[in-house]
């Protein structure tokens, strides 16, 4: 239920019941092409379809984002990702089986039908499998991916809490799921494993010694 003189476009999850009429309501939305802001483990994050073109379109115009800047996508379930990766080397599912669901986006070689916005041309994707409840059900909720872009102008500081978002964006995004504060502090940790040896592009929650300390035989480099 909303609080009396919340913003009609905030849903307040605070039981189980709100929680699932939030997610379908999410699901609706972005089955039809909308954006839903949802809380993820450090900040609240922006969903659209990842198979949406105009959805991932009309995000990069909300953030103001540089189209040469990809975009990360959220499964719905691990054993989705072999659909959406050309391959998933023999290292990468050890830090697989670690850290997901957790903090690290791993880079893998798109496969096909990834959308090139979503890549910006480099044939590359970044995936998470989240562990936050609200985040995976969003995701689960269509039977697809969506994306897990930081809840931000660009070049401003990531939100966490419902109404950040709000202050940020207004009323040009169609849901936001209010599950309260998130914890902020670091996003997560992004490593490209299309590369050898792989490549920590950015150390947030996952440390890159405890990366070095899953794959002991390929090194980890900070780029």
């Amino acid at each position: 239920m909303e609080r009396v003189g919340r913003k009609g476009n905030i849903r307040e999850i605070n039981s189980e019941i709100s929680r699932k009429t939030a997610l379908k309501e999410a699901s609706h939305v972005l089955l039809k092409g909308g954006v839903v802001a949802f809380p993820t483990e450090s900040f609240y994050g922006l969903a659209v379809d990842v198979r949406n073109k105009e959805a991932i379109e009309k995000l990069f115009s909300l953030k103001q984002r540089d189209r040469n800047n990809p975009m990360l996508m959220l499964l719905p379930e691990v054993e989705d990702l072999k659909n959406y990766v050309a391959d998933i080397p023999e290292q990468a599912n050890k830090l697989i089986k670690a850290f997901w669901p957790g903090g690290l986006t791993i880079v893998f070689r798109a496969g096909r039908g990834i959308s090139p916005l979503l890549t910006a041309d480099t044939g590359k994707i970044g995936v998470r499998f989240s562990s936050h409840p609200v985040a995976a059900d969003l995701a689960r909720s269509i039977g697809r991916p969506i994306t897990g872009t930081s809840a931000n102008l660009s070049g401003r500081p990531p939100c966490i809490n419902a109404d950040m978002v709000y202050d940020s964006f207004g009323e040009s995004i169609d849901l936001i799921l209010d599950n309260g504060p998130t914890a902020g502090g670091k996003g997560s940790t992004i490593l490209d494993v299309t590369v050898d040896p792989f490549v920590v592009i950015r150390e947030g929650m996952v440390l890159k010694k405890d990366i070095g300390d899953v794959i002991l035989f390929n090194p980890v480099a900070l780029s």
